[in-house]
């Protein structure tokens, strides 16, 4: 055996509590570590042929890299919606790195993975006020769970279309609709062969509006002549955290044949405020919705879930089974997330999510989601009373959209926010919403 892995298995209970005052010590003063950071690594480290072993590793990490690692889960980063980590999370996240289970497994014999998970799930549907109806899973983050909705979409346009995509690949045109959607989205269509500009954009809402106008909905469906699609709809635009109408939505469904996915990964959490769940009443009408953990559920990377009705089970199975494994069994009647995702191999995604929901339950996640609702609300209110910054849409949630005061300084933005960011004492993430460049 290596002489290095030798020592540090003996040395284990040491390697870790060295690096658990670590962590300590990173947490407790994530307030006044920099946001951003100018430095620029010099040299490199070549592989050696015997190793440094982990304590000599442990020493050029913290000269290297940690004096250059930013608050990036800290209260002064503003940009995309990045959660920190509560403390039950990372316990979670530790204990999944230490069973290093494989969550590829069966709701049975072997790695209990699927059964924590499953019940994870029911936590989260609970916690989000949807019926028990969905299907759901873990994956990285919000695109993954995008794709993973959007492929069992594409099997459902596909056997509307007497088609099989998922064995017989895509031949045809079709039908996407959507206003405002997520880069995640667009990538996700990239990605499943249907291509990015073969979108049908719906017209969004007067004034300055990101949500999808219904009105304008319901005529580019009936100029479909009966054709079948799939409508991509926002619980949240990234810009200014607009909500597609999704009861007026709910109805069309009932007049028309789609398949209607939403992409609520961090808007859902709404739901959790008393004063903003109307924003997604409704939602549970979707044929699939897709939630990001990583965002305002405050756990680690990388986390983020899909739902999916039940009824299109099957759809899903032939999306992503493995039908070339037989000791896997029927896959419908042999639960395994090998059959219901695009990875086979996945960590225990599931235990920290478990973890922070037992232990701060709904209202725990009710005082988060809203603290974080009356800050942006402040910032609002200081933005909209400032002489020299203007409020380009209504504080809806958790983000504040805004650009300096004047056309002539509408070139300055970026300029702006890069020497604001510079400062390390904040960070923003630029942006263009109706054509002007703001502030995120």
């Amino acid at each position: 055996m290596n002489e290095h892995l030798q020592r540090d298995l003996s040395q284990l209970d040491n390697l870790l509590e060295k690096v658990k005052e670590q962590g300590l010590e990173y947490l407790k003063n994530i307030s006044n570590r920099d946001t951003s950071t100018q430095n620029v690594l010099k040299g490199k480290l070549n592989l050696s042929e015997g190793g440094l072993g982990t304590l000599e590793t442990l020493k050029q990490f913290n000269e290297r890299f940690e004096p250059i690692i930013v608050s990036t889960s800290g209260p002064r980063f503003w940009g995309y919606v990045t959660g920190g980590s509560t403390p039950a999370s990372i316990v979670g996240d530790w204990l999944t790195t230490i069973y290093d289970q494989n969550s590829f497994a069966t709701n049975g014999q072997g790695d209990i993975s699927a059964i924590i998970e499953l019940e994870t799930i029911q936590l989260m549907l609970d916690l989000f006020e949807l019926p028990t109806n969905f299907l759901g899973g873990f994956v990285t983050g919000a695109t993954m769970s995008n794709f993973t909705c959007l492929a069992v979409a594409r099997q459902w346009l596909g056997k509307e279309l007497g088609k099989d995509f998922a064995k017989e690949g895509v031949s045809d045109n079709l039908n996407y609709l959507t206003a405002t959607p997520h880069s995640s989205a667009i990538k996700s269509l990239s990605l499943l062969g249907i291509g990015s500009n073969n979108i049908i954009k719906v017209k969004t809402l007067e004034g300055n509006r990101e949500a999808i106008d219904v009105i304008d909905l319901e005529s580019k469906i009936i100029g479909l002549c009966g054709e079948p699609f799939v409508l991509i709809s926002s619980g949240g635009t990234v810009n200014t955290v607009d909500f597609d109408d999704f009861v007026a939505i709910a109805k069309l469904k009932e007049k028309y044949n789609f398949w209607w996915h939403i992409d609520a990964a961090f808007g859902g959490f709404a739901v959790c405020s008393n004063t903003h769940k109307h924003l997604v009443k409704g939602w549970e009408n979707a044929d699939s919705i897709t939630i990001d953990c990583h965002k305002w559920l405050n756990v680690p990377y990388e986390s983020a879930v899909f739902f999916v009705k039940e009824q299109h089970k099957h759809l899903q199975v032939e999306t992503f089974q493995n039908s070339n494994a037989p000791y896997l069994g029927n896959p419908l009647e042999n639960f395994s997330y090998l059959n219901f995702l695009p990875e086979n191999s996945r960590r225990l995604k599931a235990l920290p999510v478990w973890f922070s929901l037992i232990a701060y339950g709904k209202k725990g996640y009710q005082e988060i989601v809203e603290n974080c609702i009356i800050l942006s609300n402040q910032f609002g209110y200081f933005i909209q009373e400032s002489a020299h910054f203007e409020l380009l849409a209504p504080v809806r949630l958790n983000t504040v959209c805004f650009t300096l005061k004047g056309k002539e300084n509408q070139e300055k933005v970026n300029a702006y926010l890069t020497l604001l960011n510079d400062t390390g004492k904040v960070f923003m993430t630029p942006t263009i919403y109706n054509g002007q460049k703001k502030g995120n």
